[in-house]
């Protein structure tokens, strides 16, 4: 599968999957599971590199163009939108401001697969504020960790927002393969284990439900 999979991403051009990534030739690293499949809609933005892990993991490291870069999102206009793209620009600034652009997309779309998931609720306030009600029980640690929800970082809220934005407007959901859930890599939930593994992007890891 490694080389098959090689030789597929060698096949594209690197100007082609500038192209794809829409942002020259900015890249971050990510890992994925040995055994995971990528698919055609994921390979659009990986590079040519992939490599079995120095360290005898059960990781291979693979290059991501980056979805757009810091000069693209600030040349944007300002963001709006209502209830929905104000939950999900509240949830990458709680969640992800610290992350890569790439990392503050792919928590976009896990929320966004969320929606789309009859597991979940089908709105994106509804994904972000789920057992909101139970203190360190709900899905998204930020709404039921008893501290005020105040955007004090004026760039990073408005860098969200964009974000929210372009994600509710349609952009392909790429980097994820799919994935439902996350977490921080500082900690190994039991949940972990029940479900496949997408990709490492920054500090998060990324799962789905088993295929």
């Amino acid at each position: 599968m490694l080389t098959q999979e090689r030789a597929v991403l060698n096949a594209t051009t690197s100007d082609r999957l500038r192209e794809l990534g829409g942002a020259g030739d900015a890249r971050i690293s990510v890992s994925l599971p040995t055994d995971a499949a990528i698919g055609a809609d994921v390979r659009s933005e990986l590079a040519l590199e992939m490599q079995d892990d120095a360290n005898g993991f059960a990781e291979r490291r693979v290059t991501v163009i980056q979805p757009m870069d810091l000069l693209t999102l600030d040349a944007m206009p300002a963001a709006t939108g209502g209830a929905e793209w104000e939950c999900l620009a509240k949830a990458l600034y709680f969640e992800a401001r610290g992350e890569t652009i790439a990392g503050q997309i792919a928590v976009a779309e896990v929320i966004l697969n969320r929606v789309d998931h009859s597991r979940y609720p089908n709105s994106v306030c509804g994904v972000v504020s789920q057992g909101a009600s139970r203190m360190n029980a709900c899905q998204f640690s930020f709404m039921c960790d008893g501290r005020n929800e105040v955007m004090s970082e004026r760039a990073a809220w408005e860098r969200m927002a964009k974000i929210a934005r372009v994600m509710l407007d349609g952009r392909p959901r790429m980097l994820t393969a799919g994935a439902t859930h996350y977490h921080a890599v500082s900690v190994n939930p039991g949940w972990a284990s029940r479900l496949e593994r997408t990709v490492w992007i920054d500090d998060h890891k990324f799962y789905r439900f088993p295929t």
